[in-house]
């Protein structure tokens, strides 16, 4: 079985893998883009029309993959609250999770750069997670008065 705090991990990432989906899907020329960029490495100067129309069923490729990959985290994230102590914890995780693969995927697929000021608020996230994470939940006090029968 596995632990809340890695159900969270998933979660996180799933949410990034349907932002990533949902930018290709939705977004201005990337698809199209990467294909004419795929075909001019393979020496296919002349076939570039094919990008014309090929956009369309990725679009609705990476569509589908969006409405899936929102399940699957949804899924993760409430085994993820069943699993760990708070939900604060489940809930900071996952948003960690989801920060960094955003900008990992961001980084990889698209190119994208961070300014400063978005690495110093990971890192304030990352501080949070690791104080959640090394604190111990109390736990409640009994009873006095209750017998059991």
């Amino acid at each position: 079985m596995l632990s809340g705090s890695l159900y969270a991990l998933l979660a996180g990432f799933m949410g990034a893998a349907a932002s990533l989906t949902a930018k290709l899907s939705f977004g201005a020329h990337y698809l199209s883009d990467m294909c004419e960029a795929g075909l001019s490495r393979t020496g296919s100067h002349g076939e570039t029309a094919v990008c014309d129309w090929l956009h369309i069923p990725l679009r609705l490729l990476c569509a589908g993959l969006l409405f899936t990959c929102n399940t699957v985290m949804w899924t993760f994230f409430s085994k993820a609250l069943r699993h760990c102590s708070s939900s604060a914890r489940a809930t900071v995780t996952t948003t960690a999770s989801n920060f960094i693969s955003s900008a990992v995927l961001g980084r990889l697929i698209f190119g994208e750069t961070h300014a400063a000021l978005w690495w110093v608020g990971i890192s304030l996230t990352l501080c949070g997670l690791l104080v959640l994470h090394g604190s111990t939940p109390k736990a409640l006090p009994q009873e006095e008065g209750k017998k059991d029968t």
